[in-house]
């Protein structure tokens, strides 16, 4: 008699993969791309390197899973803002945006931010991750685009800005936000948000 394998649960599969990309996440934030070899994940997450490969057959894959992890935080922070009636000031939606950000971290064991900045640095030397990044950097403009045009029905911005040229400059904004973060170590949402409400006319800053 041949007995039936148990079948295993999508909630199993998916604890599995998580385990998998965290411990990834980790290793690449110690050590960065090119320094994480597969076998450190697999020391890392505790796994099999069988158990591994099923969800994940290779650092490539593991870079995607992480930029569409991130992109998906950043969505939904930005359904948020755009789904806001009326739609909050600049200042506003980046306090929005970063706080989003600041989630990315306290809801893993690793700096997501900082893996960040290892993805921008490896997109120079690797095309597959520079695709990557680049799909995740052209969808984070496209949202702040759709925020830009809600702007200027508010009186936010002129109405002949061109809202791609205004996502340009906050996609800029995130990515300053990441590096003084990372890099210098003292930069906090209060004191972001409070730079550019310096800079709004008083009654655009809430």
């Amino acid at each position: 008699m041949v007995m039936a394998m148990p079948r295993v649960s999508e909630a199993h599969l998916n604890a599995r993969r998580d385990q998998i990309l965290e411990a990834a996440w980790r290793c690449f934030a110690r050590n960065g791309f090119p320094g994480t070899s597969m076998q450190d994940i697999f020391t890392e997450s505790g796994l099999s390197a069988g158990a591994v490969y099923r969800y994940f057959p290779s650092k490539l894959e593991l870079v995607k899973a992480t930029t569409e992890h991130v992109s998906q935080i950043a969505d939904d922070a930005f359904d948020s803002v755009v789904r806001s009636e009326p739609i909050p000031p600049p200042d506003t939606c980046v306090r929005l945006v970063v706080d989003a950000l600041g989630r990315i971290d306290q809801l893993q064991e690793a700096d997501l931010t900082g893996v960040a900045l290892h993805m921008w640095s490896e997109a120079l030397r690797e095309p597959a991750i520079g695709a990557a990044v680049e799909a995740v950097g052209i969808n984070v403009r496209r949202r702040w685009a759709e925020v830009a045009t809600r702007w200027q029905a508010a009186g936010y911005i002129a109405g002949d800005a061109d809202p791609d040229d205004v996502a340009r400059l906050f996609y800029g904004i995130m990515a300053g936000y990441i590096i003084q973060k990372c890099v210098i170590g003292d930069a906090t949402p209060d004191q972001y948000v409070a730079g550019l409400s310096a800079l709004l006319p008083a009654d655009f800053s809430r």
